[in-house]
């Protein structure tokens, strides 16, 4: 399964793919869309066309993306909220399944923390993915929550294939 991780951000966008096959991973690809123009609605069009490109380009089978959590900052949070619509509009539309994960699970996920700081996601995302290149701690981000679906979606088909034998 070739799964497609968003870590929702309006100025930086990071994103990671990774091939899934059972414990198994493999990097395909990691980078970070950077929002264009100093309007709003421009940015969040910047944003969707490249997150389009990423999608066509690779060809994801499911995605994922972090959930937003509320800040000090209520318009801040908005924006990342916005932000992260658009991601899972772009998703959407090219019919995908999305996954949604809080920052915490992600991390507890990939690190065995759920308080991990992007020092240690980025390590274990190395480990993990070994001779990956990270393009940035926002990519970094995108691949662990890549990696933290791949793991609930293993979790969920060992759940089935374990009804089915009963």
């Amino acid at each position: 399964m070739r799964i497609l991780g968003i870590d929702p951000g309006l100025r930086h966008m990071g994103w990671g793919v990774i091939d899934a096959d059972g414990p198994r991973l493999r990097h395909v690809a990691n980078g970070v869309c950077h929002s264009v123009g100093d309007d709003l609605p421009l940015r969040l069009l910047s944003l969707f066309e490249q997150l389009t490109s990423v999608v066509t380009a690779y060809g994801p089978d499911a995605a994922a993306i972090e959930h937003t959590f509320v800040n000090k900052d209520g318009a801040g949070t908005l924006k990342l909220g916005q932000a992260r619509g658009v991601a899972m509009l772009a998703l959407a539309r090219a019919g995908l399944s999305i996954g949604e994960y809080a920052p915490n699970a992600v991390k507890k996920t990939v690190v065995g923390v759920g308080h991990a700081d992007k020092r240690q996601v980025a390590h274990m995302v190395r480990v993990q993915l070994p001779g990956v290149r990270l393009e940035g701690p926002d990519a970094a981000d995108a691949l662990a929550i890549a990696i933290c679906h791949s793991h609930q979606a293993g979790g969920a088909l060992a759940a089935a294939v374990a009804r089915v034998r009963i």
